[in-house]
Order: structure tokens, then sequence, then C-alpha cells
């Protein structure tokens, strides 16, 4: 039985006083609610856009996803939600995005839909394939930048524990034969994403562009794989016109506005 938004904003009270730091809960989609730490590592755009980009490129309905490097399950979650007769498996070992992770399975009821792992995806090994696996790789090197003291932000974004290359590779040795991989990675490392993933065999069907801003130059991108088959390949991937987040004025685009529709935010939502 769904938890009630009294017994939710109890639990976060709980959750405060037990972790000694304000905890936040937070929308997801329109039934399935978040716990965050208010300064740590928290539900992004980056997130929504990967769940969106995978529920609108699968070519079927899938019944099995894993989404690896779950964090605090922002896309996994999102996509479950999505596909309401699915089942998840999500993988992730930092410590504190996975007793959140575990925390927001409970708080929307999923237990029986949801199979968490505490481990490492470069360790990971499936007992039967996925239909659709998710994932949000680090977007830096650990030698790239100033690594942060906080264990959860900097698992987050620098490479401590795979890099892209794993990713691509845990996803290839998950993926059913017609499954689709679905991850993003920095605009400008778009030539690693895509060594990444011939590397491991994945053949890369489409990418789009995402711009945070109108004017702005692009942030991240969207990557659409599925495995190498023994037929032709096609000259290249589907590269897809950029997404706008936010227009000069800093509002939501029209299709921003419909990538949250997906989600259950706004009445132009229909499942």
């Amino acid at each position: 039985m769904a938890r009630t938004r009294e017994q939710l904003l109890e639990r976060r009270a709980g959750l405060s006083r037990e972790r000694g730091e304000e905890i936040t809960l937070d929308g997801l989609t329109r039934d399935f609610s978040i716990y965050q730490r208010r300064r740590g590592h928290r539900h992004s755009t980056d997130d929504l856009l990967t769940a969106w980009y995978a529920v609108t490129h699968v070519p079927a309905t899938p019944t099995r996803l894993l989404d690896l490097g779950s964090g605090i399950g922002s896309v996994g979650l999102s996509v479950l939600w999505r596909f309401p007769e699915a089942s998840l498996t999500a993988i992730e070992v930092q410590a504190v995005s996975f007793s959140l992770l575990e925390e927001n399975v409970r708080a929307n009821s999923l237990e029986s839909r949801v199979v968490t792992i505490h481990g490492d995806l470069r360790q990971f090994s499936a007992s039967a394939p996925f239909e659709l696996v998710t994932g949000s790789p680090p977007y830096f090197d650990v030698a790239g930048g100033i690594v942060s003291a906080d264990s959860q932000r900097a698992a987050a974004r620098f490479e401590l524990y795979g890099s892209v290359n794993d990713y691509c590779m845990a996803a290839a040795n998950a993926l059913a034969p017609a499954g689709r991989f679905i991850f993003c990675f920095p605009t400008p490392q778009t030539a690693r994403a895509k060594a990444a993933c011939e590397k491991a065999e994945l053949q890369l069907l489409a990418m789009r562009d995402v711009i945070p801003r109108a004017s702005l130059p692009a942030l991240f991108t969207l990557f659409a794989c599925a495995r190498k088959s023994a037929s032709p390949e096609a000259a290249g991937p589907i590269v897809e016109p950029p997404l706008i987040v936010r227009d000069e004025a800093g509002l939501h685009t029209q299709e921003m506005q419909a990538v949250r529709a997906t989600f259950g935010f706004g009445s132009s939502f229909s499942r």
C-alpha cells in the first residue's frame, strides 16, 4: 500500500534526524516521490531527460529494466513509473546513494517491482537479459578536476567506480538482442562516448544534444544504442535536432513541458 503524504513527511523528518542533515521530499513523477540530501547529489535535468529518452526510444514496451549506477534512483524509478508492468534492477555502489535508493523504493511501495544491488556495475553479471538499460555515467576523470570531499557528490561526478567505457560494457553484456541502452554524457566528450560504444560493440542508433538555455552551447548529449547485429550497419546514428530546455526568458520550452508531461506533470499527459 502506498504511503500517505503524512507518512512520507514523517519519514523525511526521521531521515534528517538520523543523518544529521536536511533531507528533502520531492516529486519525481506524478505519483512517485524521492528523498534527497539538500546539500548532496540531487535529481537533475540530466536524469529527467535520460529517462525521457529511454521511454521514447525503446522499440517495444519493456518488462525488464536495468539502471546502472542508479544513484538515488532518479532515472530508473522514472522509467519504471512509465512502464507499470515492468520490473527494475537498480545497481549502485556508493553507500549514501544506495541507502537513499532503498528509501525511495520503500517510499513508493515498489519492493515487489525493484531489486536493489549494492555493488559495482563493473562486476555485475545479469542472470537474464534486459530490454532497456539506462545509465548516467560520471562525467569527469579524477585527474580532470577537484574531487569533492563529499563521497556522494564525488562518486556522482568523477569516475571513481567506472567510466563511460565500463557503463557501455556492462550494458552490452546485459542487453537483450533487440534491447536498448540509453545514457547521457557531456557534449564536449561526444567522441569519447562514441569510442566507448564502439569498444563495447554497441551500435549507436540516435543522439541528441541538450541546450540548457537558448543561445548557450549544448551541455550534454543523449545516446540510444543497441547490440551490434550480423546485419549491415547503418551509415551512422540519427542526429536529432537539439533539445532546448529553457528559452531566452528562462522559461521551459514547449518541448521541455512535453518531456515533463511524459512523467505526469502538466495537463497534457495521458497514459
